[in-house]
């Protein structure tokens, strides 16, 4: 025997009353093998089961230990043991080795080794597992689809919130000339999806402010307010032009497709990682998630829209000059956030005033 028999009570199943018997533990290739002995003939054995076929209870702390063990003996029926302590340390004599969970319940550094790495592994995938498999699913979706969903969505704007253009029919023909200008001067170096080259329209809309947006398969919309904002700021056409052209870098990189998808990604990888995720979880990560993502889909739009102004030969100067003027008629002048700060981890677009400064210049950060 290796150590100290243990005392126990034995219910074989055929009984109802318990036999008195001592239990050892021996090693075994396979974990230890337990083995049953009579008191009055501690030497012959009663009964000798491998590993395989002991139902073995859990590991507990000294502190957390209960009263009484019970260990399942299968169709031998069950054992009791008052002495926990004397089990436990028989069972690491005899080489066993507590599975992972039990050793994060009963050892406060596995669970914080455990914790560690799981929050490594999360980190990892939502810097740059989820943005990579996102990519690598989105360059599947049809272009139907993307242009299916934007039918659908103008539909839904055009009867809560948007109304018909009121610019008359040659101001935005004018427009319409300059933004057909800038799509000629797209190059297939310029695409990031090779083969994806969809229809893009430019469309007109009033009942919201100044503002031009992207929706997925080639349609951007600009309102009427922007348009007049750039006016009223004495700012020529290519102001305009400029907006357009980041626009067309959110359709090009398909930024909306992708942010469907990255949610999509980002849900099931935090189900796999950590299980059934609370809302409060899955919520608070998607809303950080969508925030990052989108800051950095403004910057590659910019990007792509500094290179195919400079490619038009036309200024950037003038967009940035509608950015801060659009801002400063907004009143947000809430005090800058640096880059990479919890303020600007809190916020879906780049710091403006930093972000006119780069256009300026033509240094667009990733650029």
């Amino acid at each position: 025997m290796v150590g100290e028999p243990i005392r126990a009570r034995w219910f074989d199943g055929r009984s109802s009353r318990a036999q008195d018997v001592l239990v050892s533990l021996h090693p075994g290739p396979r974990g230890p093998s337990l083995h049953l002995h009579t008191p009055q003939s501690p030497e012959r054995e009663t009964l000798k089961l491998d590993a395989s076929r002991v139902g073995w209870p859990p590991t507990w702390s000294t502190g957390r230990a209960p009263p009484t063990l019970a260990v399942d003996l299968r169709e031998h029926g069950s054992l009791e043991v008052d002495d926990v302590a004397l089990w436990q340390a028989a069972r690491a004599a005899a080489g066993e080795r507590a599975a992972l969970p039990q050793r994060m319940q009963t050892r406060w550094t596995a669970l914080l080794a455990v914790a560690a790495v799981a929050v490594v592994a999360v980190g990892a995938f939502y810097r740059w597992g989820t943005p990579w498999a996102a990519t690598q699913v989105t360059r599947q979706v049809p272009l139907g689809w993307e242009t299916a969903l934007t039918a659908q969505a103008l539909h839904d704007l055009d009867q809560r919130w948007l109304q018909p253009s009121k610019l008359p029919a040659a101001r935005q023909t004018q427009l319409r000339e300059r933004f057909g200008a800038l799509v000629r001067q797209i190059e297939p170096g310029m695409r990031r999806y090779r083969g994806y080259a969809p229809t893009l329209t430019l469309a007109f809309r009033s009942g919201l402010g100044a503002n031009a947006f992207a929706l997925p398969g080639g349609t951007i919309v600009m309102t009427d307010a922007l348009v007049e904002a750039a006016s009223r700021q004495g700012l020529g056409d290519d102001a305009l032009v400029g907006v357009l052209a980041h626009e067309i870098g959110h359709v090009m990189h398909r930024h909306t497709t992708r942010m469907i998808v990255e949610q999509g990604v980002l849900n099931v990888g935090l189900g796999l990682a950590l299980g059934d995720v609370s809302m409060l979880v899955s919520t608070g990560s998607s809303l950080l998630t969508g925030l990052a993502y989108r800051r950095g889909h403004e910057t590659e739009a910019d990007c792509f829209g500094a290179a195919l102004m400079r490619k038009s030969q036309l200024p950037t100067v003038p967009m940035a000059d509608l950015l801060l003027g659009l801002e400063s008629a907004r009143g947000q002048k809430a005090p800058a956030a640096s880059e990479g700060s919890w303020t600007s981890l809190l916020t879906s677009h780049p710091e403006t005033a930093l972000r006119a400064r780069k256009l300026k210049l033509g240094q667009v950060d990733g650029c």
